[in-house]
């Protein structure tokens, strides 16, 4: 059997369909599943178990018919028993009537609705992953959402062991932070962004409170500035730069706490099940954060994350 997932978004929308997509394979441990991901976010799959293959398509991208045909002839080329689209557009729909794909399933509502073979309602007010999930009903498949969960390469897990050395923080816990969602979700910078002043509060509190507690920065390129500017007033800080997601889910499986905004670390933090605090802007957090009191998310009241008071979150950390 083979599967067709068209799954747009970044890496964060890839990962919190991981549950269905495990679920889906349970149901169907034969079945070669493959995902139509845009090129941001064709790295995700390199921590999920249960897809057999990725084949990138711009979703947002100014597509030409010719773009389209080539996108249906790879689909025709494998001859998928059924299709999943988490994109609701009607050429999209149109497209996957073309491939005369027999089972083709999607939410009820969307432009997509009239080429779709079953549907299912989109219960948006609960957390992402389990309104992915719901998906399945849609095949008869009436499991429970299991915790988010990924697969990091063994060769990650020996980078991180190595990095963690190269730190002299192996074989103890320590503090992660994150300074924000970094070059891979561009689109969302300007609302992700916690400033340097409101690191540096944290960062002190905590070397007051727990000298003993190393502490860890994550370094994107797009983060330079940022680490930079809390290396100077905190030398002894550590500073690691993961290549890709699986290195950076390793490196936060050590971790006793992760700090970050809304993003891809959460994400891999909430899936490692490593405690999380967590900062939100205009986001909902129930929406995507699990509940559980290992992963805490907080609100800004303004709906930027660069408004939320470095006391919030200590509060949160220390229980105060």
């Amino acid at each position: 059997m083979r599967i067709l997932a068209l799954v747009p978004g970044g890496i964060g929308d890839q990962i919190l369909l991981f549950p269905m997509l495990d679920d889906l394979k349970k149901a169907y441990p034969n079945a070669e599943i493959d995902v139509v991901v845009e090129p941001r976010a064709m790295g995700t799959y390199r921590v999920c178990k249960s897809v057999y293959r990725t084949i990138s398509f711009d979703f947002q991208g100014r597509n030409s018919l010719a773009d389209w045909g080539n996108l249906l002839g790879m689909i025709r080329e494998r001859e998928f028993d059924a299709a999943i689209s988490l994109e609701r557009s009607w050429m999209t729909g149109f497209l996957l009537w073309l491939t005369g794909i027999p089972s083709r399933l999607g939410y009820v509502g969307g432009s997509d609705q009239l080429f779709l073979t079953q549907t299912v309602p989109q219960k948006s007010d609960q957390y992402a992953a389990c309104m992915y999930h719901d998906l399945l009903k849609g095949l008869d498949i009436q499991t429970q959402c299991p915790d988010l969960a990924i697969s990091v390469p063994a060769r990650d897990i020996t980078w991180a062991e190595a990095e963690q050395k190269r730190l002299g923080i192996a074989g103890q816990g320590y503090l992660l932070i994150d300074g924000g969602t970094g070059e891979i979700e561009a689109g969302k910078r300007a609302d992700s962004h916690y400033p340097a002043q409101s690191w540096q509060s944290i960062i002190q509190d905590f070397q007051r409170r727990q000298p003993d507690m190393p502490i860890v920065l994550v370094q994107t390129p797009a983060e330079q500035e940022l680490v930079a500017t809390l290396l100077k007033s905190n030398p002894n800080l550590k500073v690691t730069s993961p290549a890709d997601l699986g290195k950076l889910a390793a490196i936060i499986t050590g971790a006793s706490l992760v700090l970050c905004p809304v993003g891809v670390a959460m994400h891999l933090a909430v899936a490692t099940q490593t405690f999380t605090l967590a900062l939100f802007g205009s986001e909902n957090p129930k929406k995507l954060l699990p509940a559980s009191d290992r992963f805490v998310g907080i609100q800004s009241l303004t709906g930027k994350i660069s408004d939320i008071d470095p006391q919030t979150i200590l509060q949160k950390v220390w229980g105060g």
